[in-house]
């Protein structure tokens, strides 16, 4: 009931606002140009006033909508949670409103969201990279972005210059993750597929 009401409420200021599937707390997909009101509606109204999480989806290079835009927010009242999407209408330069206005500590994590997916979110205060240097010319969570990374030109060009290093592609051991497929559920961890013979030694018997 709770999703329902909630979808009730918001639906009259937000009619294209649609249920989302999730498998814990209520969840709704809403237009990207109505983001902020959402969001306004859920902290004024419904006592969502934490925001707990805002992260992206990269739905895949040919997927289009490609990028979604994810708020997790809750409320300090009612213990509950709720997740909002918003698709972002290019896929080849995404861009979505920030809601630093409504909260605070919206602004890392929009940042670490353009860092690791490239979405932009217009009117942010400090619109720049926060974990990978500002000259890195890609964004490490799409989809097409490699495994083991891209080998680029180190930022500082006094330490370039003095070392002659590059950032190299990291070693694929250890890695990609796979599960171990079965007739039933595992609780372990996916196991590290070994692929230590992509670093020049001979394939192993698998």
């Amino acid at each position: 009931m709770i999703a329902q009401d909630l979808k009730s409420s918001l639906q009259e200021s937000c009619p294209g606002l649609e249920e989302r599937d999730s498998l814990d707390w209520p969840a709704f997909n809403c237009p990207i140009d109505k983001l902020r009101d959402v969001l306004q509606a859920l902290r004024e109204n419904h006592g969502y006033d934490a925001l707990m999480d805002a992260t992206a989806i990269d739905n895949g290079v040919e997927t289009s909508p490609r990028f979604t835009v994810v708020y997790h927010l809750f409320s300090t009242k009612s213990f509950g949670y709720v997740r909002i999407a918003a698709n972002c209408e290019s896929d080849e330069a995404p861009v979505a409103p920030t809601v630093t206005a409504l909260f605070k500590s919206a602004n890392w994590m929009e940042r670490e969201t353009y860092d690791l997916f490239g979405i932009k979110y217009e009117g942010h205060p400090d619109m720049r990279r926060i974990l990978m240097w500002d000259e890195y010319p890609h964004h490490p969570l799409r989809k097409d972005f490699p495994l083991a990374g891209f080998e680029s030109e180190i930022s500082d060009p006094e330490i370039a210059a003095n070392t002659g290093v590059k950032v190299k592609p990291a070693p694929m051991a250890g890695g990609p993750f796979v599960a171990q497929q079965s007739s039933f559920e595992s609780k372990r961890e996916p196991a590290a597929k070994d692929e230590s013979w992509n670093e020049g030694n001979e394939k192993p018997d698998q």
